[in-house]
């Protein structure tokens, strides 16, 4: 760079986000109970990989919807249950790994088990609590959060079992909530998860769950940001898929996001691509998550500004700078936020291709990245009420 050119203060430059982002809820820790406001790395063990990071983001005075993690603690009072552990026992001995029909009726037993199971009424008490606290932190006593899934061997150096559990968004109401953290539970034996295990040589026994409860972020549009080019690994770029509504759309292959390349420095858009997007997922004023048509110049109008790309490359590059290493970043416009104070984070963890290998120069070579890219969008819809 020359030396006329200025260098940027990431951090000064960033908006203070003026919310309920930036306010502690007023409710109590327990030991089923830990705050993303109040974590600490004395956490880490009982909140898995996806809340830890979630927590660390709050502390570090990151834009992150507020929320909880229901911890291991609660997840283990079930397994106090003799006749449980001997139901789930007997059916994993039954399982042969080379038969993949078999070990997905075999899974689903397992975890219909699970969810039979009573959740612990201390339990579901400060679970109850909890949400009628976030309730009034965000000021509705129905507010829909997203209930998502926290295995504490998450992100592992020589595994990464993000994704292989489940997240349920759009819950409303204590109870639906208590059913929905059960249900997380249950989903660390889908047969995904019990096959990843096998093949990594982990014991089941040795995963514990936590679940996150978090707010539900309503976005005008929402994606991923690399903190590096995942095409080629360059640094100097951050890379930003983009697309209308929730992500669902791009997860299930209906749209093409748009993708961007923003310079980390000078923040100017380097590349732009943008698609036809044809259709979004979005809450209706029903209160229901419906796949609804895009007409007219918005399906190939960008689903950011410029200004929106640039507050999340410099979240993304905040992320970056607090974990040390290059990160691959969810990030969501809530549309009941004001414009420029909007851009929440939803996740931020380890960049796990490039950043794993030596620098190489721009003209090594690259690799398809695209597919990991859409993997790592808002989690597939799995509320009843997308039906």
């Amino acid at each position: 760079m020359c030396e006329a050119c200025p260098i940027v203060d990431w951090e000064k430059e960033l908006p203070t986000v003026k919310s309920f982002t930036a306010r502690r809820v007023d409710a109590t820790m327990t030991e089923h109970i830990v705050w993303f406001d109040r974590y600490n790395e004395g956490h880490k063990p009982f909140v898995g990989g996806k809340n830890a990071s979630l927590g660390e983001m709050m502390m570090a005075e990151l834009p992150v919807p507020p929320g909880f993690a229901v911890t291991t603690v609660a997840y283990d009072q079930i397994w106090q249950n003799q006749a449980l552990v001997d139901g789930v026992n007997d059916l994993l001995r039954t399982i042969d790994h080379d038969d993949f029909a078999a070990n997905v009726k075999t899974a689903n037993k397992i975890r219909a088990l699970i969810e039979a199971e009573p959740v612990p009424e201390a339990v579901v008490a400060d679970i109850g609590e909890a949400y009628n606290a976030l309730c009034r932190h965000c000021g509705t006593d129905s507010l829909p959060v997203a209930v998502r899934s926290s295995a504490t061997a998450e992100d592992l150096p020589d595994a990464s079992f993000a994704g292989q559990q489940d997240t349920f968004l759009w819950i409303v109401g204590a109870d639906a909530v208590v059913e929905n953290v059960r249900k997380c539970w249950s989903s660390i034996f889908t047969d995904r998860a019990i096959a990843y295990r096998h093949s990594m040589g982990y014991l089941h026994q040795t995963i514990g769950m936590s679940v996150g409860v978090q707010k539900m972020v309503d976005p005008i549009s929402s994606g991923v940001a690399f903190t590096l080019n995942p095409i080629n690994g360059d640094r100097s770029q951050v890379a930003i898929d983009a697309s209308w509504g929730l992500g669902e759309a791009v997860v299930s292959g209906e749209v093409t996001p748009d993708n961007f390349l923003v310079d980390k420095v000078l923040r100017e858009v380097i590349h732009r691509e943008i698609s036809d997007k044809g259709i979004e997922y979005r809450l209706t004023e029903s209160g229901h998550v419906q796949k609804m048509p895009i007409e007219g110049d918005r399906r190939t109008s960008p689903a950011v500004t410029d200004d929106d790309l640039a507050a999340i490359a410099i979240l993304a590059r905040r992320a970056e700078k607090h974990y040390g290493c290059p990160q691959d970043v969810e990030w969501a416009l809530d549309k009941h936020l004001p414009t420029g104070d909007n851009v929440l984070m939803l996740q931020s963890r380890p960049e796990t291709v490039w950043s794993q290998k030596p620098k190489k120069s721009v003209s090594s070579g690259g690799y398809d990245a695209m597919s990991s890219i859409v993997s790592t969008l808002v989690s597939p819809l799995h509320d009843k009420k997308t039906e």
